[in-house]
């Protein structure tokens, strides 16, 4: 049996969504935390490996103002979401995502996913099309990640390494210059790496990744390392029409906090031209 529990509104900043909310989505042993805010057509915001959607509350935020419904699962074992961690894959991630846009998405999302993220909105599509009005991939890696990234994430995402190795892997794999890469030395969850990096071995990226049902917008970072400029087309070079490839400035491969209006104002105009 599915429930849906409504908790407490937070506190709001000032100018945030009065709307904004926290629902508990629950299926049998899964429980899923999600934040809500605004009305209208539903996108779903996927965080990146190790982080949660609270990431994107400036984003969420104006997506809202731009008339859409944001939702913000929690993935499992951050927040208030809970779920078994043991032998989950791709699949146990985006079905928890067509979870969520069926209780209360209204049936029929477009899903969101930054770099990790990107992986279960891809995947999501593949096994539920008839919940994906669009994929938005937010600052995905080149197909053969490129030598030397992964170490910064290591680092990055490790609070027993010193703060100055941290901010030296957050420059180097995720911020551009003049960004702030500060707030990302909190807000990891280091504890859940090896769940969530043997769960994207299955489905194989072969089977998911030559295939899409929705158009997909492909947002890049314009300084992002993961995504040099040589493999900026690959996406569209392999699925056609169906992908457009846009480049966000003064952003590498954190993204969404270095340029969530530019961010916004790219997602938005792209998901209202799209199918119902």
């Amino acid at each position: 049996m599915s429930l849906i529990a409504v908790l407490p509104a937070c506190a709001l900043r000032s100018g945030e969504i009065a709307a904004r909310r926290r629902e508990l989505v629950r299926d049998g042993d899964v429980q899923l935390d999600v934040i809500v805010e605004g009305a209208g057509p539903t996108i779903v915001l996927l965080p990146s490996q190790q982080r949660d959607s609270e990431d994107y509350d400036e984003l969420a935020r104006q997506l809202a103002s731009k008339g859409f419904k944001v939702l913000r699962p929690q993935p499992r074992g951050m927040g208030a979401s809970r779920g078994p961690l043991e032998g989950i894959t791709l699949d146990t991630f985006a079905a928890d995502v067509a979870l969520v846009v069926r209780r209360l998405g209204g049936g029929r999302a477009v899903i969101a996913g930054h770099a990790y993220g990107h992986f279960v909105a891809r995947v999501a599509d593949l096994r539920y099309p008839e919940l994906v009005r669009g994929v938005v991939v937010l600052a995905s890696a080149a197909r053969t990640i490129p030598p030397g990234v992964q170490a910064s994430l290591i680092i990055a995402g490790n609070p027993k390494q010193s703060r100055e190795a941290r901010l030296a892997a957050l420059r180097h794999a995720f911020f551009a210059p003049g960004s702030d890469p500060t707030p990302w030395l909190e807000g990891w969850y280091p504890e859940l790496l090896p769940a969530y990096r043997d769960a994207m071995t299955s489905p194989p990226k072969d089977q998911w990744w030559p295939v899409t049902h929705a158009p997909i917008l492909d947002l890049l970072g314009g300084s992002d390392p993961w995504r040099p400029p040589s493999s900026r087309d690959e996406l569209k070079a392999a699925l056609g029409s169906k992908v457009t490839v846009e480049v966000i400035a003064g952003a590498s491969h954190a993204m969404v906090p270095e340029q969530p209006q530019a961010v916004a104002v790219a997602i938005a105009r792209w998901a209202n031209g799209l199918a119902p």
